[in-house]
């Protein structure tokens, strides 16, 4: 585009209240479409046949290709969304990712370094830090503690995981697909599950912990022991 279209297209965006903060770090491909009352960061790159809703606040460094932005969704910094769609009210990352058909409900939060991919994520459902979701569908008002991951691939193919509505997941927890977690279990934290959970469950799978008295000394070398 040279720089006299650029010009008239940012000068549309201005038109219908569009506030791009840096235009000159900002890149919005003429196929994107940008609705009323969005604000733009510096370092944002919108491509291809995207779609921002109105009152949407994109923040610095954000990637948007093919990809549907809800609502008063705001973006924050560093996130990566591709092929994927979010709904109104969400709130992404900071440095989250989104890929492959992925489509996030409305009022659900997503926290940094989360990569989510093909997956179903639903309304009002929190996911915390550090987290991969994979060939999953998520019901309403799921929360998933930071650390977890779900294994979907098993060498030779992918699997699916199915977490129902109210389920609560704590920290630095695995689900080895294929996987369904009934509505309302409870996982506690640290736990490795290779089996479905029925509804309204609490369960763990942890090694047990053994204290042994007095043999730390024989793993230090302690310059000061005597």
């Amino acid at each position: 585009m040279t720089k006299k279209k650029l010009k008239k297209f940012y000068r549309k965006l201005g038109k219908r209240q569009i506030l791009i903060l840096d235009p000159l770090t900002t890149y919005i491909s003429p196929e994107a479409e940008i609705e009323a009352s969005v604000t733009i960061h510096p370092g944002a790159i919108i491509v291809g046949k995207s779609k921002i809703n109105s009152f949407a606040i994109i923040k610095a460094n954000v990637v948007i290709k093919n990809s549907v932005i809800g609502k008063t969704t705001v973006v924050k910094e560093g996130c990566i969304i591709e092929n994927s769609i979010t709904g109104n009210y969400c709130d992404i990352g900071p440095i989250a990712r989104l890929k492959n058909g992925t489509i996030i409900k409305s009022g659900a939060h997503i926290e940094s370094f989360v990569e989510i991919e093909n997956s179903i994520i639903g309304p009002h459902t929190k996911i915390g830090q550090n987290v991969y979701i994979g060939d999953a569908k998520i019901g309403q008002n799921v929360s998933i503690g930071a650390g977890t991951k779900i294994a979907n691939q098993d060498g030779k193919k992918r699997n699916e995981t199915i977490i129902q509505d109210k389920v609560y997941i704590g920290v630095n927890v695995s689900l080895v697909a294929p996987i369904k977690i009934g509505k309302g279990a409870y996982i506690s934290a640290g736990s490795t599950i290779t089996e479905d959970v029925p509804h309204n469950n609490l369960s763990f799978a942890r090694a047990k912990q053994t204290n042994q008295p007095h043999q730390s000394k024989k793993n230090h070398k302690q310059k000061n022991d005597p």
